[in-house]
């Protein structure tokens, strides 16, 4: 247990490292490839910022434990909305310019629907796993296509500045896309490891680890990311980070480890709990954020409206953790 418990912790930290060591790199590489900054936002960052999630739900879908890999997209959609979100437009009221972050706030709505609707019968197939793969690339598509028409929207400008600070040569970027790849496939490894090990000792299932702690400690990178631009007043990219990953988890990582793993017997709490607040928490966003009338804005009341939901969905699952380790 107390071994668990100090994989857990170096996993994640290692994990966080390496995911901010891949990320920087993939970027600095894609800007000497000549790729415009607004791409290499939307496409390589956004990729990036979820490749712990994504690795950690393969990792989890080969070692047969594919209810980690569901509760791990499903956590961290909830952690990203709830907790990033709220707790940063708490401090910094967040306001929407791009039209591009207005145009993906639908289509994440859309997507957290169709992963409910392939869940609805409790399971979910390979070719359902397929379906939403196919979705994802074709959103990478469409960023690609948005990025490259998308000359003079906000967060190009937002996102040139942000590259500029983390300029690096092109044989240091490579050196670190390597390594952080590694380090991310052996830090899941060992993260992946401790979390069964502790659910098992606890009693409680893989779906509720990865709706907590893993979903959590795979969510820190999008809590720098996003807390870093806020302050910097970069409000698209702060916003757009949570989007785009909240997308890339539903598909790719829902995506990945169902292919791998089908997954069958998909427990009931998934389409009572977790889904529900996935949802709740997208269309309180999409109304916070888009901006009907106007310029989209997260103000301090509804950032602490998103907090508090998150607070009281994860007070829930301790109450579950908790009366099934008594009993």
């Amino acid at each position: 247990m107390l071994l668990a418990l100090l994989a857990i912790i170096a996993g994640f930290a290692l994990l966080v490292w390496s995911a901010d060591r891949f990320v920087e790199g993939a970027a600095a590489t894609a800007g000497h490839a000549g790729m415009p900054p607004l791409l290499i936002g939307m496409v390589i960052v956004g990729f990036g910022t979820s490749a712990p999630e994504m690795v950690v739900s393969a990792m989890a879908a080969l070692d047969g434990s594919p209810g980690l890999a569901l509760g791990n997209a499903y956590g961290s959609n909830i952690a990203n909305t709830g907790l990033i979100l709220g707790a940063t437009a708490i401090m910094i009221p967040l306001s929407v310019h791009s039209k591009i972050v207005r145009k993906e706030l639908p289509l994440l709505l859309a997507i957290s629907c169709l992963t409910g609707a392939f869940l609805w019968d409790g399971q979910l197939a390979r070719w359902e796993a397929l379906v939403l793969l196919a979705g994802f690339f074709g959103l990478i598509g469409w960023s690609i296509v948005s990025a490259l028409r998308g000359k003079g929207d906000v967060l190009e400008g937002e996102m040139a500045g942000e590259l500029q600070t983390h300029e690096m040569s092109l044989g240091r970027a490579l050196f670190w896309v390597v390594v952080g790849l590694a380090l991310l496939l052996v830090s899941s490894r060992i993260l992946v490891w401790g979390a069964v090990t502790i659910a098992h000792a606890l009693g409680v299932s893989d779906l509720v680890i990865g709706l907590t702690i893993v979903a959590l400690g795979t969510s820190l990178p999008e809590l720098a990311a996003t807390v870093i631009a806020a302050r910097k007043g970069e409000h698209d990219i702060a916003i757009g980070n949570v989007v785009g990953s909240n997308m890339f988890n539903l598909l790719a990582v829902v995506g990945i480890a169902g292919a791998i793993a089908p997954m069958s017997g998909v427990p009931s709490e998934v389409l009572t709990r977790d889904w529900p607040t996935v949802v709740g928490m997208t269309v309180a966003l999409f109304i916070f954020a888009y901006g009907f009338r106007g310029e989209g804005r997260i103000n301090r009341w509804e950032g602490a409206l998103l907090l508090l939901s998150y607070i009281a969905y994860n007070a829930y699952l301790f109450t579950h953790i908790t009366r099934a380790a008594t009993q």
